[in-house]
């Protein structure tokens, strides 16, 4: 299938209303689900990633973006469940204890819906037993955000905390750098959202 440049443009540009609209068209024309989400809704939000990583866009244009891949994935995702598309992986992302800032959160967490995983969002303000229940419950990734250098200390914490148990872990936030990430033992590093999605890519592959 061709990529819906209809639906690819509505992402790029946040039109919520749109995307809905161009989906449930597509739906309606017996398009599949799954070529839709692969062959426009992902490649628009990799496409929003890369512009924000070169700060062609910024935080509140990738925001926009992301609610409305968001809008359109409450119509795809039942759908992807009624048929055997498998996710990537199954990743857990929350922000760590005594940090309650979430916007970066969200954002990787939606960038990763939109690059084909299944996420369980912790939310803010998570203990080590959150994280470490969530990969009892089948997550293989834990995306650790922190945008507080006091709170920083506490992704160590939560990866000694889940030593000995099958997950990989990646770090991000603010403060946190790539130095930070490998002197506490983390299996990879995010600058910002879609960098963060690349390393549980590089972790899958």
């Amino acid at each position: 299938m061709a990529k819906n440049e209809e639906l690819f443009n509505a992402i790029m540009k946040g039109n919520r209303n749109l995307v809905q609209e161009t989906i449930q068209a597509a739906i309606d024309a017996d398009c599949k689900v799954v070529e839709l989400l692969d062959d426009s809704m992902i490649p628009a939000m990799r496409e929003m990633g890369d512009r924000f990583s070169k700060n062609e866009v910024y935080v509140p244009e990738m925001l926009i973006a992301a609610r409305a891949m968001q809008a359109g994935l409450a119509i795809v995702e039942p759908l992807l469940a009624e048929g055997d598309h498998e996710p990537l992986g199954k990743v857990a992302v929350g922000t760590v204890k005594g940090d309650l800032h979430d916007i970066g959160k969200n954002l990787v967490a939606i960038m990763l819906k939109g690059a084909g995983y299944e996420v369980d969002d912790l939310g803010v303000n998570c203990d080590v037993a959150k994280f470490s229940q969530a990969v009892d419950d089948g997550c293989k990734f834990v995306c650790l955000s922190a945008l507080l250098t006091t709170t920083m200390p506490y992704m160590k914490e939560i990866i000694t905390g889940l030593e000995g148990k099958d997950v990989k872990i990646i770090i991000g936030g603010a403060p946190v750098t790539d130095e930070y990430a490998k002197s506490i033992g983390a299996d990879g590093y995010g600058s910002d959202a879609n960098e963060a999605v690349k390393a549980v890519d590089a972790l899958v592959a």
